[in-house]
């Protein structure tokens, strides 16, 4: 093939091309149809540049457009802010209502065994021992003992910003191994999950007997309703990639847990920043026991109200 030939007739093609992977953003968006199909068309044409030996200008030209091709077909891709407003008002959402019938299994699940062992650690006090170590119940006790000095602080907790950084961490590990425990065909996820509400039924209970209750539920009202559903969220999500990984319904593995990802995806980066704002709140607003009791349970209503009418009507289309 001869290089004059070759140049006069890719050329046009050339300087299209590397006007779009030298643009900016809506550049791309607007080639955005055509742009794998020329992204193959200029390897193609580096290969034969290549394999005639032409020109190492014209060779080094279309390395450079099909590395920058290259980089931003397959590159990272970052989130605007309008995406992500997009994801946090419309997708996350629009799965959880997708899914309203097995996550309304799956909280049942969780506050069904935490009525449970609420009510029977109430009629039988000393059971909460067989649940958690007598060391953690002193833990319990402290924190919601008026007269303690570690009340509403965790230990080694001195200021609000160290107490955020504390419930970011254990609100994180709390959803990530619950989401992680689905590996196990799902099952995992699930008792993770009834854990959860066994152990915290059963605190709750010694709480209230031990006559910390009016310390106690003005504190956890009010961020509860974030972090209890995004457990519920982490476990559903969990129990649904672990279920798609053994049962494939006829697709292979690979695209089982592809169209799985699809909802679990959504759910559990929904429920990362439910929880981050779980973690700001318990920080800065739920350790504020000076406030009086009547704003406390106004604000944790209205904070459970929020988040059920969040899931209810948001991303909704309205109609034509």
């Amino acid at each position: 093939m001869n290089e004059q030939t070759f140049i006069r007739g890719r050329k046009k093609f050339w300087d299209e091309f590397e006007g779009v992977v030298n643009g900016g953003a809506k550049e791309i968006r607007a080639y955005a149809r055509r742009f794998p199909r020329s992204f193959r068309e200029i390897t193609q044409d580096l290969n034969t540049a290549k394999a005639h030996g032409f020109d190492p200008a014209l060779i080094n030209r279309l390395n450079y457009l099909a590395l920058e091709g290259n980089q931003i077909l397959y590159g990272g891709r970052t989130w605007s802010l309008k995406e992500a407003a997009g994801f946090v008002f419309r997708t996350f959402p629009q799965t959880v209502r997708a899914h309203w019938r097995g996550l309304g299994i799956t909280h049942l699940i969780f506050y069904g065994f935490g009525l449970f062992f609420f009510f029977l650690c109430l009629h039988f006090p000393s059971f909460v021992y067989e649940i958690m170590p007598e060391t953690q119940v002193t833990e319990l006790e402290n924190m919601y003992n008026p007269q303690s000095k570690y009340y509403l602080t965790p230990r080694d907790v001195s200021s609000d910003a160290d107490m955020f950084g504390f419930y970011i961490y254990n609100n994180i590990s709390i959803a990530f191994r619950t989401f992680a425990g689905g590996i196990l065909a799902g099952a995992g996820s699930l008792l993770i999950l009834c854990f959860n509400g066994i152990f915290l039924g059963a605190a709750a209970a010694h709480i209230v007997t031990r006559g910390f209750g009016s310390t106690f539920f003005p504190f956890i009202i009010a961020h509860s309703a974030f972090e209890l559903t995004a457990i519920v969220l982490s476990a559903q999500a969990g129990m649904l990639l672990g279920f798609r990984l053994f049962v494939t319904r006829g697709l292979s593995r690979r695209a089982s847990i592809r169209k799985a990802g699809k909802t679990a995806v959504p759910l559990i980066a929904g429920s990362a920043l439910l929880l981050v704002l779980a973690a700001v709140t318990e920080a800065f607003w739920s350790s504020r026991h000076l406030m009086p009791p009547a704003v406390r349970y106004g604000a944790g209503i209205a904070a459970w109200v929020l988040a059920a009418g969040f899931f209810t009507f948001a991303g909704r289309r309205k109609p034509r």
